[in-house]
């Protein structure tokens, strides 16, 4: 499938959102995500296609821009909350839409709490992925991010939205938060941003997403209501709401382990095909400081050293026989099928690159992945890549799992003790190696 055809909603003040609808199910599913996706015919060519696609195989998926990005009108100011349910019911009443299924991750869900509270008549039910109704820290909300890294983001945004210094950035303050956005990702935010808002109204809607707090309106919410939660916050949100259930997963990045509740939720059987699911040992690197060398050395410079980065990890993945997946700019993810190789790969990347200047901390875990095409997901990945961000400067982490498969390889490794990963239900010992 390409990228649907774009339509035009125009609402009582004259404002023009961009919209699409896709598919034949019998269903209506509106999605929403938060800012970064936000225009509707890049949602189709990033990390969410796959996802997108598969909804729209036994739904009618409508998709729009908020007002103010995207392919919606630019020329005016950015939405607050009450704006955009005006707007999402603009969008049901040109896409003939009674009842639909409301879905949506980030701040994209907020609106359509609120609007679910104050129209019941008009939403079926609810789905809502990554359940935060708000950003920051506070002492009855403890799985918010602190309002120092808050701030910390926005000046990013303020200072790197629109550049290819965007995701790395804020991939690096995100994983100070215990979040591992996915590189193929953070390689496409500068694109992403430019094509969804000026940086202006980017830091408008942040702010404003940051000062929005939805739990007064939770206990309103009548409708059915499905949580896809990663952590102890859907339980919390669950509380609040009468008629909600919380199913937990793992990955937040994994559409295989989100859309089989989807598709029971909305009643939905699901597809017969079996995917390929192996053991693999994964391996996450990461350049120490990329954003401050970025800065350091300015555009040009950086990619030329990043160039020569990738160049010589790719011949040592290769050396080691190993499988390239993919890079982020500043790191890279690849598998193989012995633990003890992945291991050696680590060591010998870190020691090619030693005369370039920078350093790479890396992680290793071995567990079953799931192969779609060319793509590898699943658990194992989500945990090799928060190994790797507890790794220091020329680190090498593995997981208790390496460790015990790579008896007399001749590895040693120093005890790093049991760390808390987000998103894993239980502590994992790791281990750091010593040569």
């Amino acid at each position: 499938m390409g990228v649907p055809d774009t339509r035009y909603a125009i609402t009582p003040d004259g404002v023009h959102l961009a919209y699409q609808a896709v598919g034949e199910g019998p269903i209506d599913l509106v999605w929403q995500y938060d800012l970064i996706f936000g225009n509707v015919e890049d949602m189709w060519e990033t990390v969410t296609g796959d996802w997108l696609r598969e909804l729209s195989s036994f739904t009618r998926l409508i998709l729009h821009d908020r007002r103010g990005t995207g392919l919606s009108s630019r020329n005016v100011p950015p939405p607050d909350l009450e704006t955009r349910v005006a707007d999402l019911g603009a969008i049901l009443d040109a896409v003939g839409s009674e009842r639909p299924v409301l879905g949506g991750y980030g701040d994209g869900a907020a609106s359509n709490v609120l609007f679910a509270a104050s129209r019941p008549d008009r939403v079926h039910s609810l789905v809502w992925d990554g359940p935060a109704p708000r950003t920051t820290w506070a002492p009855d909300f403890p799985w918010g991010t602190g309002q120092d890294l808050v701030e910390r983001v926005v000046e990013a945004t303020a200072e790197l939205w629109g550049t290819e210094m965007y995701g790395p950035a804020i991939a690096e303050l995100e994983a100070e938060d215990g979040i591992d956005l996915p590189p193929e990702l953070v390689a496409m935010m500068g694109r992403l941003s430019r094509h969804t808002a000026t940086p202006d109204v980017a830091v408008t809607i942040q702010r404003i997403w940051n000062e929005t707090d939805i739990r007064a309106i939770l206990p309103s919410v009548s409708a059915p209501t499905l949580l896809l939660a990663y952590d102890g916050s859907g339980d919390y949100v669950a509380s609040l709401m009468p008629n909600a259930e919380v199913r937990r997963l793992r990955d937040p990045w994994s559409d295989t382990e989100a859309m089989g509740p989807m598709r029971e939720w909305l009643g939905v059987p699901p597809p017969t095909p079996d995917p390929d699911r192996v053991l693999s040992t994964v391996l996450f690197t990461d350049i120490v400081g990329s954003t401050e060398r970025l800065v350091e050395l300015g555009d040009a410079r950086y990619r030329s050293l990043i160039a020569r980065h990738d160049e010589r990890a790719h011949i040592e993945i290769e050396r080691h026989r190993g499988r390239f997946i993919d890079s982020a700019g500043d790191g890279i993810f690849a598998t193989f099928d012995g633990p003890a190789r992945a291991v050696r790969c680590a060591l010998a990347i870190n020691r090619s690159i030693h005369d370039l200047g920078i350093q790479i901390r890396a992680g290793v875990h071995t567990g079953e992945v799931e192969l779609d095409g060319d793509a590898v997901r699943g658990f194992a990945v989500h945990v090799g890549a928060r190994v790797a961000s507890l790794a220091g400067p020329s680190g090498v982490l593995v997981s208790q799992t390496v460790k015990d498969l790579v008896a007399g390889s001749g590895l040693t490794f120093e005890d790093a003790g049991e760390h808390e990963l987000k998103g894993v239900p239980d502590r994992v010992h790791l281990y750091g190696v010593v040569s």
